[in-house]
Formats: C-alpha cells, sequence, structure tokens
C-alpha cells in the first residue's frame, strides 16, 4: 500500500492511495466525511472485521462519491487485476484528527 499527503490544511487532507492487486489497506474505521475520485482500478472488496459480511464494489477511472463517517472496523482489499488509486478528500471533524485511524 502506497500513501502520499497531497496536502493538509486545519480541516482538512487530501491523500492518495494505490493498492496493488490482492493488496489490503489495514483494518480501520472512517472518522469524518470525505469525497473519493477513484483515479485507477476494476474493483475493491469491503470486509468488516465483526462479521462475514463483504461488500464488492466494482470500480472506474473517474468514478467520484461521498461518504459518511463509518465507525465499523473494516478494510478495502484491491480484488482487480490492475493496481487500484484512489484521491480522496478528508474534511476533517477537528484540526489534526487521523481521518481513517486503524484498529490493529
Amino acid at each position: 500500500m502506497q500513501t502520499e499527503v497531497i496536502t493538509q490544511r486545519e480541516a482538512l487532507v487530501i491523500r492518495r492511495l494505490i493498492l496493488e492487486p490482492g493488496e489490503a489497506m489495514p483494518w480501520h474505521i472512517d472518522a469524518c466525511h470525505r469525497f473519493s475520485v477513484v483515479v485507477r482500478g476494476e474493483q475493491l472488496r469491503i470486509k468488516y472485521r465483526d462479521s462475514d459480511e463483504q461488500i464488492t464494489v466494482a470500480v472506474h477511472p473517474g468514478l467520484a462519491d461521498w461518504d459518511k463517517p463509518n465507525a465499523r472496523v473494516h478494510r478495502a482489499i484491491n480484488a482487480g487485476a490492475t493496481p487500484y488509486e484512489e484521491v480522496v478528500t478528508f474534511f476533517l471533524d477537528a484540526p489534526g484528527i487521523d481521518p481513517q485511524p486503524e484498529h490493529p
């Protein structure tokens, strides 16, 4: 997994994320509202740690959407055959918070 903070302000973080095929993000929660834009990729799988529930999402370059905070521990896995890349704008509720704190 590769991440890069593109810019950061008091209540805003813009970050690039790249997952290679089969690669997963760490278990985390989503602590704030965010706007995501897919740069490349085919398919993501969202797994929840508290159950066997999985959601598979077809993605494509240019796909964009708003997401709300989610306190349920989960992770995204690149289920496609090509790298997945997104640019996410996080709208922080308080300056300096981690928008996706890990839950080992």
